[in-house]
């Protein structure tokens, strides 16, 4: 054949593709179901190698499973809502629609050209009208279910873009995007209820075997359930009460100290009995200018006392301190806490700073309090009726005892808290709510959905939601009674959007519902899924929580969405992974056009195992396309004759050989998810066939290890594969193939050779038939004439046998 023209294969298969629609799969009664997806794709602009790792990796298991004979769905969209559209928007004096729409043209191109095999029918983006309809459905669901309410919370708050921050876009105290000084605000917000869902987001764990540990225990961290106790403390000559949860009841009588939140409530409350309230108001304003990330992180722990004032320790009577300290955030228990310096380190060190008493009620061996907190187990002490009781016993017993005597109760506390999803942005999905002073807060009617975003707003960055200036939008008619209204201006978290699109993709463009319920259950659960490991603790979690929000609601059967999820390790060059913002990317349409698309997909699942991190090598890639020759060049040496016919043996052992690797590239995509080593192995058969000299001379061995190879390699480099299959006189696509089986008794060899090691040193081998067993093999060395001459006036000591390894003589 000519050589390989990477450019001209892979234009011609992508379209054949496309117009003979090979990937589009409906559903069928009679064939298993095989549901592939890639997390949805946010639509930058531009895809660089890091993208196409994550979308390699789910083309080969939709590429496999496809040839395994199962009905794939292996869709493709676009998370099209959010904040970098709305800040392209206010730079560019480009409406967000636009320039996302420009985004995704272009990278839908760049998918194409990489022959990723996408049921492009049942695209969507989630900033379609069509699609954000049922965000605002489900909204109403939920609303209607006691899932959705609106109260006042406090938030990061940027002066300059007059937005709410997440944690994360806040940094050493100033805002990401504009680098102003961050504020703390209380506001009235829109959250949704995931916490009543926090217990069985823990426990359908269980039914996550086909995912890593890792992710599950930083979801069980996130989550994070406690067991503990509500203990009411009083204010002294006050009826105010602080009421804090403690995972620690049983050191309650070593209580020295109140810790509040900055923010509690309480210190508005009795700022008049607040002796220093000037100091504790300019410490507040200090701290609010900190994020939740800051506070918690931060090695020194700082506060002020609320002088003037003074709480009671119910257990014992004492008062104590209370002090506001950022180290307390109100996202977690109630905003305050019990402070035991004697055993918390973190309390230890405050005590230390500011002065406070401190008190062991735990006598553990060597501990030593004045040095530092005792967290271990131990005897309590100075904790009256309860001295010389084992810690251990003290949790129930105090518990109990505590709710026994009227000030607390035994309870559960998570850390997980109720999902904000108030954005006071434009580019978003409209919070389907009514303003009304008659009737209050009222969902929209849902005949009236979707509610659309406006086209008469300005981006300047500056002021509130870009909404509220729109009149148009604004101003409506309340569905309950007529009268004049104004509509909800916050939008969703963009969240909400990836939060159950893979529902949708099962009945992508259905107008009446969110999805045909039958559809859905054919589909769900996905079986296989795919995306970075920093989406373990919101996206995984959220997605979770919808699908069993859904199934409550009827709308599907399965408890858990994903069956298996794969996190793939990122790519990097120089270090970083790759980032538009470093610039440190490497675009595939630069290796596409030098080396082909295929040559772009084998080297970025060549190179690494998948879950691990990889460097880009512009060697590697190089590497990769050699190889891609030599498989193509393979073509012409099949069938050119050898002059000497192959022996049985010949035949066998290349057969073997393919067997072999056939058993080992199943295996390693199906079960072991390590294409790497599946690439390898399907090398080292290449190498093997290039050395076999007796092709076309050999009853058609070498042509049949040839196709083999051509169909193990079909998931990794589809477009060579489908140009090579088709030379081969074939007219049906590779790519809808059956995949090879592999024969084992074709495996194993007549017998196999082992070394014989004597006192450490090998010296000799053996041949033995497969599976042999000790005193067989004992007698073969034995008999052996070469290990007879080393072991002459030897005392043997003992025989060490691993099967089918290694035989060993220990003698003296």
């Amino acid at each position: 054949m000519s050589d390989y023209n990477h450019l001209e294969v892979e234009k011609k298969w992508q379209k054949k593709w496309e117009d003979d629609k090979v990937f589009e799969n409906f559903e069928t009664t009679g064939e298993e179901k095989y549901y592939c997806l890639v997390m949805l794709p946010y639509p930058s602009g531009n895809l660089h190698m890091g993208h196409v790792r994550n979308y390699g990796i789910g083309d080969v298991f939709a590429r496999f499973h496809k040839m395994k004979g199962k009905n794939v769905i292996h869709p493709i969209g676009w998370d099209a809502f959010g904040l970098p559209a709305e800040n392209a928007a206010i730079k560019n004096k480009i409406h967000p629609a636009k320039w996302t729409k420009q985004n995704i043209a272009r990278m839908k191109q760049q998918f194409k050209g990489l022959g990723i095999s996408y049921d492009w029918n049942r695209e969507f983006a989630t900033c379609e009208p069509q699609y954000y309809k049922w965000n605002q459905w489900y909204f109403i669901k939920m609303w209607e279910k006691g899932l959705v309410f609106r109260k006042k919370s406090n938030v990061n708050w940027c002066p300059s873009c007059n937005t709410v921050l997440a944690n994360e876009q806040v940094s050493d105290g100033k805002c990401w995007r504009c680098s102003s000084a961050v504020e703390r605000r209380d506001m009235e917000q829109w959250f949704i209820k995931i916490t009543n869902y926090a217990d069985e987001l823990l426990e359908a764990h269980k039914e996550l075997s086909g995912w890593s540990g890792q992710v599950l225990s930083m979801q069980k961290n996130w989550i994070g359930k406690s067991f503990g106790a509500e203990v009411d403390f009083k204010i002294d000559e006050s009826d105010k009460i602080l009421k804090i949860f403690t995972t620690r009841p049983d050191t309650i009588f070593g209580a020295t100290f109140m810790a509040v939140a900055p923010e509690h409530e309480i210190i508005s409350d009795i700022k008049s009995k607040i002796t220093n309230y000037n100091e504790v108001e300019k410490y507040i304003s200090e701290s609010a200018k900190k994020s939740n990330i800051e506070r918690s992180q931060s090695k020194e722990k700082t506060g002020v006392e609320l002088k003037g004032i003074s709480a009671v320790n119910p257990a014992n009577g004492k008062k104590i301190p209370i002090f506001a300290a950022d180290y307390v955030l109100t996202g977690y228990g109630t905003g305050a806490i019990m402070a035991v310096p004697a055993h918390d380190q973190r309390d230890w060190e405050f005590a230390k700073k500011y002065g406070t008493s401190i008190i062991e009620v735990i006598k553990g061996e060597n501990s030593s309090v004045e040095k530092s907190a005792y967290e271990g187990e131990g005897v309590l002490v100075n904790s009256e009726i309860f001295d010389g009781i084992k810690s251990s016993q003290a949790f129930e017993k105090i518990s109990s005892w505590v709710e026994a005597q009227g000030f607390g109760k035994k309870t559960i506390n998570f850390k997980l808290k109720d999902w904000l999803i108030s954005r006071q942005r434009y580019w978003g999905t409209p919070i389907p709510m009514i303003h009304c002073s008659k009737c209050g807060i009222v969902a929209a009617n849902e005949k009236d959905l979707p509610i659309t975003l406006p086209e008469d707003v300005e981006f300047t960055g500056e002021g509130e939601s870009p909404l509220k200036s729109s009149e148009s939008f604004v101003n409506t008619k309340c569905p309950k009674c007529g009268a004049a209204a104004k509509r909800e201006t916050d939008t969703m978290d963009t969240f909400v959007d990836s939060s159950w699109y893979f529902l949708r993709y099962c009945d992508a463009h259905n107008d009446k519902v969110p999805f045909d319920v039958e559809k859905v259950n054919y589909w769900m659960p996905v079986e296989q899924y795919i995306g970075g490991i920093e989406h373990a603790c919101m996206h995984l979690i959220y997605s979770r929580f919808w699908h069993k929000v859904m199934r409550d609601l009827g709308l599907v059967k399965s408890n858990e969405p994903f069956t298996n999820l794969l996190t793939q390790g990122m790519v990097t060059l120089g270090g970083s992974a790759m980032s538009k913002s470093k610039g440190n990317i490497v675009s595939p349409d630069e290796i596409v056009v030098k080396y082909g698309a295929d040559t772009a997909r084998l080297f970025i699942l060549f190179a690494a195992p998948v879950q691990k991190q990889l460097e880009w090598s512009d060697d590697g890639v190089e590497g990769c396309w050699r190889f891609i020759n030599r498989v193509w060049r393979l073509y012409d040496l099949i069938f050119t004759k050898s002059q000497k016919p192959a022996e049985e043996k010949d035949k066998n052992d290349i057969l073997r050989i393919m067997h072999q690797t056939i058993k080992k590239v199943t295996n390693d995509i199906e079960k072991e998810s390590q294409f790497n080593t599946a690439i390898s192995s399907i090398m080292e058969l290449v190498n093997a066939l290039y050395s076999y000299k007796y092709h076309s001379n050999d009853d058609g061995v070498s042509l049949e290890v040839y196709k083999n190879v051509v169909l193990l390699m079909t998931p990794f480099t589809p477009h060579l594969c489908e140009e090579i299959w088709e030379n081969l006189g074939n007219k049906n696509f590779i790519s809808s193939y059956k995949w090879p089986n592999y024969d084992e008794s074709k495996i194993k060899f007549d017998t196999i050779e082992i070394p014989i090691q004597i006192n450490g040193k090998v010296r000799g081998k053996i041949n033995i038939i497969p599976d042999s067993n000790e005193q067989s093999v004992k007698e073969a060395v034995l008999a052996d004439e070469k290990i007879a001459l080393h072991l002459k006036n030897k005392q043997i000591i003992k025989f060490i046998y691993i099967q089918n390894k290694i035989f060993t003589v220990v003698a003296l």
